[in-house]
Parts: structure tokens; sequence; C-alpha cells
């Protein structure tokens, strides 16, 4: 299976709901056991992002937080909250669609993934597709917005 086209595809719902599309999956055993997007706008809560979401799932499905058999794949940088809660959760490694200058916490900007208790090993893909995605859904709202 590939996974981040699993996150490509729970990125696509996000923008259903006016929310920047950004999908998260935490695989464990070559399987699937948390998915997650982004759904800010949906609930109203500014916590909802896919990683922290596809997190809380995976835990649910473990039944566990301790998540260090696990691997993420995102198919944007996480933020400084997400990648917080990537080292709490315990990620072993995180696989990164594409990079995010601005706000992302795991190399591009800063990286907060290493020297501390638990350090997540870090690649990112620089898929097209993942860049796409979210360029394509803020040519949107701009365009909208000039109307």
């Amino acid at each position: 299976m590939n996974f981040l086209k699993e996150a490509l595809n729970l990125a696509a719902k996000s923008i259903e709901f006016g929310d920047v599309p950004i999908g998260a999956v935490v695989i464990k055993d070559n399987q699937i056991v948390g998915r997650g997007y982004n759904q800010k706008e949906k609930t109203l809560d500014a916590s909802a992002h896919a990683e922290m979401l596809a997190l809380k799932n995976a835990a649910k499905t473990l039944g566990t937080y301790h998540l260090e058999d696990c691997i993420m794949y995102s198919t944007l940088e996480p933020c400084c909250m997400c990648a917080g809660a990537i080292i709490n959760f315990r990620i072993k490694k995180l696989y990164i669609g594409t990079r995010n200058q601005r706000f992302g916490c795991c190399g591009s900007n800063i990286n907060l993934l290493t020297g501390l208790n638990h350090t997540t090993e870090v690649e990112f893909l620089d898929d097209p597709m993942c860049s796409e995605i979210i360029s394509d859904f803020f040519k949107t709202i701009r365009k909208e917005n000039n109307k």
C-alpha cells in the first residue's frame, strides 16, 4: 500500500469543509492504525490537525500512546504543536510529503524532533502532489476572495 497516497486521499477530505488539505496516517507492521485529516473548520477546534487526529486514532486503535514501533506519513511538514505530539506519542520515523517553510518544525524552519527524551527520524519525500494540493487550495481561496 502506498501510505503517502492514502494520506493524500485523506487530505482531499479536508477541502470539503474548507480546511487546508493535509492528511496523515500512522503505520504499524505495514498496516494503517491511525488516520487523520485537517478538521479545524469543521470542528471549530484549532488543535484538529491531521497529525493530531491520526495520532489519537492510532493510540485508540492500539490501546496505548506508546507508538515507538510506528511510523507516520504526513502530506505537509508538521507545525510545532504536531511535532510536540509526535515526540510525546514516540513515533519512530516521520515521512513528510512536502516542506513547510513558514511553520514547519521538523527540519525546514526549525527541528523539534531531536535532542529531547525521544528522537523521531525524519525523511522529506518532496512529493509534488503534496505541494500541488495545498497550492491549488490557496489559489482557489484567493480567486474566490477576489470575486
